[in-house]
């Protein structure tokens, strides 16, 4: 690989994969180029974040054009302070200026989305949001590596978490002590979700009726947050005896994020909550036997609810007030990545994509059962990332 920009050694090679699976989806939708700003996407390209942009051209090599920080590195760097000294640059670098260009329609906001229009005049602009969603979906060995590592921490973490736990704690009080555990094994503590009406921080705490409340935000199961600004997630409750408390923190122990949740309880449950719990487990272990490549990711959704239906448990599988109509979703970057199991998804499983799997039950009075862990799909099947303790662990 050329010095094009400076970028750790161990992720160059996979760079290079990643700008050809771009280039080739611009081939295909025929397209001349590609001008990326968001952060998220700027280090899916490039291994770095920065103000800036990156243009990938649909043939040879990418070009980075820098406002800061100062001093990054290499033949393909061009520090600006204005987005409109590009086309010069272009010229300067002998890079024709595309006519049809990709730009990230579904992330920018709409100035600077109309500015690039302004300043690069394209016959043709292109969505590309579409298209790094749909690249980033297929993972490359080292990032697969990265969900490994946060695998591996996350389990760590979740291991420990019996320790956090004091008589008369409420759910904020016991979720303080899982993130500093998190924080004290890696966690970067940032959360990053695609799209808008997700904001949270590290993770959810459902403890008791709490996890009935419904959330305007598009998570699995809601919760009524500390006050009406951040209306999901824990909320104060107490943490009493015959509660279930669903633990559902991200892994972002690397850049690519594991999900996961575990299901506690303080002293026993009503034996309804093992059986929903044992339900969950169940679809987990038919979606394991039966994902492999080629699987539609509505099949499994339909999966899902037909087991719950048949337990006599779809009217509170993934929620009772409202319920969420999915039961996995991919993960990366970005806790919510493709492919998504909906029942009107389109897409199939393939190798190299990554997803979380949770399928839960609210039961009135007592909270939240089920299970969430990460998987793999491999050439064959799918391989679980996220190993722990999956029975419900009693807190004492």
């Amino acid at each position: 690989m050329n010095d094009i920009l400076k970028i750790e050694k161990e992720s160059a090679a996979d760079l290079r994969v990643r700008w050809e699976r771009m280039q080739e989806s611009m081939k295909e939708q025929n397209m001349d180029g590609c001008l990326l700003n968001v952060d998220v996407n700027l280090y899916y390209a490039t291994g770095k974040v920065y103000n800036g942009y990156f243009y990938l051209p649909a043939e040879g090599d990418p070009r980075f054009f820098v406002v800061r920080p100062n001093g990054l590195e290499g033949e393909g760097v061009r520090y600006i302070r204005k987005p409109e000294q590009m086309p010069e640059l272009f010229a300067e670098l002998n890079l024709p200026l595309p006519q049809r260009l990709m730009l990230e329609a579904d992330e920018l906001d709409y100035n600077s989305y109309m500015r690039l229009q302004s300043v690069f005049r394209p016959e043709e602009t292109g969505n590309a949001t579409l298209l790094l969603r749909k690249t980033r979906s297929i993972k490359t060995p080292w990032e697969i590596e990265q969900f490994r590592i946060s695998a591996r921490l996350h389990a760590l973490t979740y291991a420990g978490i019996p320790e956090c736990f004091r008589p008369g704690m409420t759910d904020l009080e016991f979720q303080y002590e899982i993130e500093a555990r998190m924080r004290r094994n890696g966690s970067m503590g940032l959360f990053r979700a695609f799209g808008s009406n997700m904001d949270i921080f590290m993770g959810s705490i459902l403890a008791g009726d709490n996890a009935e409340t419904p959330s305007p935000f598009d998570f699995a199961l809601g919760g009524g947050g500390m006050n009406a600004s951040l209306p999901v997630g824990a909320n104060g409750t107490l943490l009493k005896e015959g509660k279930a408390v669903m633990v559902d923190m991200a892994g972002n122990f690397t850049p690519y994020m594991t999900d996961m949740t575990r299901v506690f309880s303080v002293g026993k449950l009503p034996r309804e909550a093992y059986h929903a719990h044992r339900v969950a487990l169940n679809i987990q272990e038919e979606v394991e036997r039966t994902g492999r490549p080629g699987t539609p990711c509505a099949d499994l959704y339909a999966c899902a609810i037909a087991i719950a239906e048949k337990e006599g448990l779809g009217n509170c599988f993934m929620g009772t007030r409202q319920q969420a109509k999915f039961v996995g979703h991919g993960i990366g970057i970005q806790i919510n990545e493709l492919p998504v199991l909906t029942p009107r998804s389109k897409e199939m499983l393939e190798p190299g994509m990554v997803f979380a799997l949770e399928p839960k039950f609210v039961l009135p009075g007592i909270g939240a059962v089920g299970i969430e862990n990460s998987f793999l799909v491999t050439a064959d099947g799918v391989e679980k990332l996220t190993r722990c303790e999956e029975d419900i662990i009693e807190l004492k």
